[in-house]
């Protein structure tokens, strides 16, 4: 997974882009449900930046019921999402926070909506 990690100097936290980068490889199966990740402490090493950076990301994950972690074991990508409080809301502002990163990233929202709907078929 550390090898696929790319951090760029674009104005968006270092954070945010290990967290979203993180997400991406859970959703396309590269990071399959159970599969351990690096500790963050390799993590940090490995990318050259602060270990709070990692574990803000990582704990972010968590608090987002997409990675586990237990203490002396590591962190795991988590087998059964938890169920969303409410989903149209969840999706609403998931959907707000990606808007804001892909403009962010110069990509047009009609770009975004055009990606995510190739997924969809991709799923099927």
């Amino acid at each position: 997974m550390l090898k696929d990690l790319r951090l760029q100097d674009n104005g968006i936290p270092i954070y945010v882009q290990l967290r979203d980068q993180i997400l991406a490889a859970v959703g396309r199966g590269t990071l399959a449900r159970g599969a351990q990740l690096p500790t963050m402490r390799q993590v940090a090493v490995d990318l050259r930046i602060d270990l709070n950076t990692v574990q803000r990301a990582y704990a972010e994950l968590e608090r987002e019921g997409v990675l586990t972690t237990t203490r002396g074991r590591g962190s795991f990508v988590a087998d059964v999402p938890r169920a969303p409080r409410n989903k149209r809301k969840d999706a609403h502002e998931l959907a707000l926070r990606v808007a804001a990163q892909a403009q962010a990233q110069g990509i047009a929202l009609e770009d975004l909506t055009a990606a995510l709907l190739h997924l969809k078929r991709d799923a099927a």
